[in-house]
């Protein structure tokens, strides 16, 4: 936790927000603070008014663009976002503002969407949708994951939580991080992992060190007999190295929920690449998700207001909050 120093409190803070439909319930703090509204092309002019910001359009690049400016920053940003890729630019990270994310709201339901790929792929519940729109019995045996081995990378709260989940359906898990510690291979540790890994979940944060991680060399690591799953960032994946993987049976399948460009022409030749899930970036997104984040940012700004220290606050530098 870190301490957040709010302005003088005797006039009311101004919050701006970075909108999209629908736009935040901020609940207990209506008619205590100033909230302007921005979309992308008034967020330049409007930050040097701004001592919160609030990036509710967390698919925006927007706070990128704009906070290299002139004029004063706001103290404190919050997106309503576990990556934070999005809106860090070498100004932002130079600054003292404090950066926090919504770490916590989609841990569990991103670990769900997971299991719930790893299943479909295993039991080939797509095949059997389709056989039944072509009213067409066809027997076949699937395959039992209790005993696979799965290699998860990214150790965050995303990352363990997804892990805590296959193993609850049997598999033999290891999880990959940034440095090597208790319960956590470092990088090091990766090819071997892969190598020998029945399914591959990548959820980890894009960072210079992760771009482009998952290229040809380590799709050819993986057996014919192996899946990969991405629910981290897209330009983690080289999609063609993964297109051209699946079209040479290198790898027997692959899911997708997010992607280096969104949302997915409809051009893109990943939509016919054999043995692949598209899904459009919503494996977090269970009902009730915005209401969630909306409360999660009330809670936050109240500790804020009082000068208490805040959770979930990024390190800058390293792009994702770290002790994990």
């Amino acid at each position: 936790m870190t301490s957040a120093t709010p302005p003088n409190l005797a006039e009311k803070t101004t919050l701006l927000v970075l909108d999209t439909d629908p736009p935040p319930r901020l609940g207990r703090l209506t008619g205590r603070v100033r909230v302007e509204h921005a979309d992308e092309s008034s967020l330049a002019a409007l930050l040097p008014t701004a001592d919160v910001l609030l990036v509710w359009d967390f698919a925006s690049h927007a706070v990128r663009r704009a906070w290299p400016g002139e004029g004063p920053r706001p103290r404190w940003v919050h997106t309503a976002s576990a990556g934070v890729d999005h809106l860090m630019c070498p100004e932002l990270a130079a600054s003292d503002t404090l950066v926090t994310n919504a770490r916590g709201v989609f841990d569990q339901p991103i670990a769900e969407y997971v299991a719930a790929l790893v299943l479909a792929m295993a039991k080939d519940l797509p095949r059997t949708w389709d056989l039944q729109r072509a009213r067409e019995w066809r027997h076949r045996e699937s395959q039992r994951i209790a005993g696979n081995r799965a290699c998860v990378v990214g150790s965050g709260p995303i990352g363990r939580a997804i892990e805590r989940t296959l193993k609850a359906l049997g598999m033999t898990t290891a999880l990959v991080g940034r440095t090597p510690r208790k319960g956590v291979h470092g990088p090091e540790d990766l090819d071997r992992l892969m190598a020998r890994a029945d399914w591959v979940v990548s959820a980890a944060p894009l960072t210079d060190d992760t771009h482009g991680m998952f290229d040809a060399r380590r799709f050819g690591l993986m057996q014919p007999s192996a899946r990969f799953v991405n629910v981290g960032r897209g330009q983690l994946v080289i999609e063609e190295a993964l297109a051209e993987a699946l079209a040479s049976r290198w790898i027997a399948g692959a899911a997708l929920d997010v992607f280096e460009h969104e949302p997915l022409g409809p051009d893109s030749p990943l939509w016919e690449a054999p043995g692949l899930i598209v899904s459009p970036h919503m494996s977090g997104d269970t009902v009730g998700w915005r209401d969630e984040l909306g409360a999660q940012f009330v809670e936050l700004y109240e500790l804020w207001e009082t000068g208490e220290p805040l959770p979930n606050v990024v390190d800058k530098q390293r792009g994702y909050v770290p002790g994990h």
